[in-house]
């Protein structure tokens, strides 16, 4: 999965990025590097959990690499789940002595459906966008990261590779990711991939670059993973991002 980090399946694979560095390019290139690969025997899947991008921009991405995203197919290639359609942000005025249900129980049961029953010969990837923004929108983080605790076991159970992404908004030199929800995604991945600005600034001709790390989870030694000083650099164009060593771009010195 995602080359050219040549990831192995049934992973969980957290991704961070940061305001200046989005790691969009890194969740579209899956989706179209997993629906176009070529397997005997077995039928690719993908399902999205989007809470801030909608179905037509993920269609619209799909489509400059001639890849048709359609949720009526019988092979169920791709689910599109819009997350804010089956859940409301909790009411922070309700009864408190009333037992809360269990705000994403709704998207559970989408998934469940959209998973299907065990060996159904399917090579699955889900991909659950924009975590944070559930934080900033008023979602507890014990809930959500119970939520993302369930949607890892659902995918486990499924053999399934699940893709989270996570904003950070207030990096730092001495610990870049501060918040609690973090710390128990990264408890959870088996691999973590940054998205990260340069730390020279802007620049035209690199768009950012990207650090792979190890999780509790790590399933093999075979991937080579990168600390931030030996960072692999990007640049975005219409077709997708092309990764270079550092210093070896076009215009790059």
């Amino acid at each position: 999965m995602f080359s050219p980090f040549d990831l192995p399946p049934g992973i969980l694979l957290l991704v961070t990025d940061q305001l200046s560095s989005p790691a969009d390019f890194v969740l579209h290139r899956a989706l179209i590097d997993h629906l176009k690969a070529t397997k005997s025997n077995t039928k690719t899947k993908v399902i999205v959990l989007s809470v801030s991008e909608d179905l037509a921009r993920w269609k619209a991405i799909a489509a400059k690499s001639n890849l048709h995203l359609d949720q009526q197919s019988a092979s169920g290639a791709f689910t599109f789940i819009d997350v804010l359609e089956r859940v409301c942000p909790p009411n922070t005025d309700a009864d408190s002595s009333i037992a809360p249900r269990p705000i994403l129980l709704p998207i559970l049961d989408a998934m469940a459906s959209a998973l299907g029953p065990p060996d159904t010969g399917h090579d699955t990837l889900v991909i659950m966008d924009d975590l944070a923004a559930l934080d900033w929108l008023g979602f507890p983080v014990l809930d959500v990261t119970r939520f993302c605790r369930a949607l890892h076991a659902m995918c486990r159970k499924a053999n399934a590779t699940l893709l989270l992404r996570q904003h950070v908004l207030t990096p730092s030199a001495a610990d870049p990711i501060l918040d609690d929800l973090f710390r128990a995604l990264r408890q959870m991945c088996t691999y973590h991939l940054e998205v990260l600005p340069l730390t020279s600034g802007r620049s035209g001709a690199v768009s950012g670059q990207v650090a792979l790390h190890a999780g509790p989870g790590m399933l093999r030694s075979g991937v080579k993973l990168l600390p931030r000083s030996s960072a692999l650099q990007y640049k975005l164009t219409d077709g997708g991002a092309v990764f270079f060593e550092r210093g070896m771009g076009a215009g790059v010195l």
